[in-house]
């Protein structure tokens, strides 16, 4: 199938989740996942109307920018973890960063903004697994962050993002998604949720996910490259 057609096959999916849910479709956005794939894919499904985009990595959309980056309307978040020696580059090219993880790298992206003249939003990435592999601040250190980012006047809080552990069975995302919200009403009420990906996104809209990032289901599954 064609990137068009997997987009409309992923937006009935939205629309058929949402209805079940009871919640109305224009709550979830999409965001297509475009990270390993050649530039191209941005290209064919921004001409099928998508315009929020994610990549993992600062470099990646750094090559691709200069192909993607006129598309009007395009907006690219970054999605993946951040070092703080990126953060100059990532203020600069990047729409929204949904994965800051300390203070550390909060300030140093406010200071990059702000050199910049620009207002970042920014999601809170929280760590609700055990696996070594995944990124974010743990749960008990959310609200000594929150309480200091309205010193940082050029990011806004935009919301928690969190990535479950992988597994085959949606339903096993549920209790994390659960958590994610829990900690949204807690300590940012109103604010955006920044979770389910191709697998369960069903489950996380009804769960309350306000984005959703969907790669594979739209473009395929990834060829990473060869070690060397």
């Amino acid at each position: 199938m064609s990137i068009a057609e997997n987009l409309a096959r992923i937006q009935n999916q939205i629309h058929d989740a949402c209805a079940r849910a009871h919640r109305s479709p224009g709550e979830v956005a999409l965001m297509a996942v475009s990270k390993v794939h050649p530039v191209e894919v941005i290209l064919e499904a921004h001409a099928a109307g998508q315009h929020l985009f994610g990549e993992n990595r600062v470099q990646e959309w750094q090559q691709k920018f200069p192909t993607a980056s006129p598309l009007e309307g395009l907006r690219m978040h970054l999605i993946g973890p951040l070092q703080s020696n990126k953060t100059t580059k990532a203020a600069e090219l990047f729409d929204g960063v949904d994965t800051v993880d300390s203070l550390k790298i909060a300030q140093r992206l406010d200071a990059a903004a702000k050199a910049l003249g620009k207002v970042l939003p920014i999601h809170i990435e929280i760590k609700l697994s055990h696996e070594e592999s995944k990124h974010g601040i743990q749960p008990e250190d959310l609200p000594a962050l929150l309480a200091y980012l309205p010193s940082l006047q050029n990011l806004t809080p935009a919301g928690l993002m969190t990535v479950p552990p992988w597994s085959e069975d949606p339903e096993a995302a549920r209790p994390y998604f659960q958590r994610l919200r829990q900690l949204r009403d807690q300590h940012l009420p109103g604010a955006g949720l920044s979770m389910g990906m191709s697998g369960d996104f069903a489950v996380a809209i009804a769960e309350g996910s306000t984005c959703i990032r969907v790669g594979t289901a739209l473009f395929g599954k990834r060829l990473y490259p060869a070690p060397a």
